[in-house]
């Protein structure tokens, strides 16, 4: 899941080569969302080289995934957590990857998986470094998560101790410097209208138009930007059966966002009287469902996260930004659960197109920045 925001320049740094390596290789590793085992071997074999002990969970069993998330406890597991995504939202297996003097694409045919390729890229090659050069660190765990694309179902279930009340995520398409450290929350609605078939030309009177009874609550809805921290939204809408049929039901499904909690489940609910209304109006029946795709959260200077990663932002001769995102991540699972957490900018430009990229000095800097947060 992606965040939009303005970006911070990175000074120009070489790219170690073994991190554009490890890039290209990982990157083409089939992983969909709920489909990530050729990912979650990769890790693995990786970790298996370099003498490191994992563990993949059974969370997926519950949603038919084919891998569990995966812990990577180094030096007792420490206090806190970095995490990246294993599963990416579009296919990868074809990608051609490009690499020129500035960026790595793709050849413009095809997604490049840099949501969030780039972050397990990172987090390896943080892994590696420390164990070849023998650098000092002090205890941290290594997160690698399912699902982010769709549910958020892998944060919202990676069995983590009780020792870990931090954690670094590695997932946002701002560049190097910025942190998101306050994300809107969003419930996803659907409603279902129940009406009655009947011919449109012979008999309209006995029928009840469900896709009517639709339309008239979504024109009374306040669709868009509410206000500053809030939008609504409509995104589907399914009726009918031919033109001469009376609509015997109808679907539409769409969501609020908002910084605020509270002003959520207030829209939501005045959504759900106004399809109730109308419903009413029109004689037709309704069934409304809700749920949370990821609620909101806010991480103050107070925080120690925050001090954490701004002290390794600054450690690598950057400035920190905090900023404000209206894309959901594995940070939000986090701070539901109590453990404060924050998405870091890594640079994953563009990310789900085909334009997809990533500059080879964020790619590094975010390695950099990893390494400074576990460094002794």
């Amino acid at each position: 899941m992606t965040s939009v925001s303005t970006q911070t320049p990175v000074s120009k740094r070489l790219a170690d080569p073994r991190i554009i390596e490890l890039f290209r290789e990982i990157t083409v590793i089939p992983g969909l969302s709920g489909r990530e085992r050729k990912m979650a071997d990769y890790i693995h074999s990786f970790a298996k080289r370099l003498g490191i002990e994992i563990h993949e969970d059974s969370t997926n069993t519950a949603w038919n995934g084919d891998a569990g998330n995966i812990l990577c406890p180094i030096a007792g597991g420490g206090d806190f957590v970095m995490t990246a995504h294993m599963d990416t939202p579009r296919p990868t297996i074809d990608t051609k990857v490009v690499v020129d003097d500035e960026k790595i694409s793709s050849d413009g045919t095809t997604a490049l998986g840099v949501d969030n390729r780039a972050g397990v890229t990172v987090l390896l090659y943080t892994l590696e470094k420390i164990v070849r050069e023998k650098i000092p660190t002090r205890g941290f765990t290594l997160g690698f998560t399912t699902c982010e694309e769709t549910t958020l179902d892998g944060s919202i279930n990676i069995p983590l101790g009780e020792n870990i009340t931090k954690a670094f995520v590695f997932d946002s398409s701002m560049r190097p410097g910025n942190v998101v450290c306050e994300s809107c929350g969003a419930i996803a609605f659907t409603a279902r209208f129940a009406g009655k078939a009947a011919h449109s030309g012979i008999a309209p009177e006995k029928g009840i138009n469900a896709l009517l009874a639709a339309a008239k609550a979504v024109s009374a809805m306040p669709i868009g930007r509410v206000d500053g921290t809030t939008t609504v939204n409509v995104g589907t809408m399914q009726a009918g059966e031919a033109v001469n049929v009376i609509p015997a039901e109808a679907v539409i499904e769409g969501e609020v966002r908002s910084m605020d909690l509270g002003k959520v489940e207030e829209l939501v609910a005045r959504i759900h009287a106004l399809c109730k209304a109308s419903a009413d109006e029109l004689g037709a029946g309704l069934s409304f469902t809700q749920r949370w795709d990821f609620t909101p959260f806010r991480i103050v200077p107070e925080d120690a996260v925050y001090k954490e990663i701004h002290h390794a932002i600054e450690k690598i001769g950057l400035k920190a930004v905090p900023q404000i995102s209206w894309g959901g991540s594995d940070a939000n699972s986090f701070n539901k659960r109590g453990i404060k957490a924050v998405n870091i900018g890594i640079g994953e430009q563009n990310p789900h197109a085909n334009t997809e990229f990533i500059y080879l000095e964020d790619l590094q800097a975010s390695a950099d920045i990893a390494l400074e947060l576990v460094r002794l």
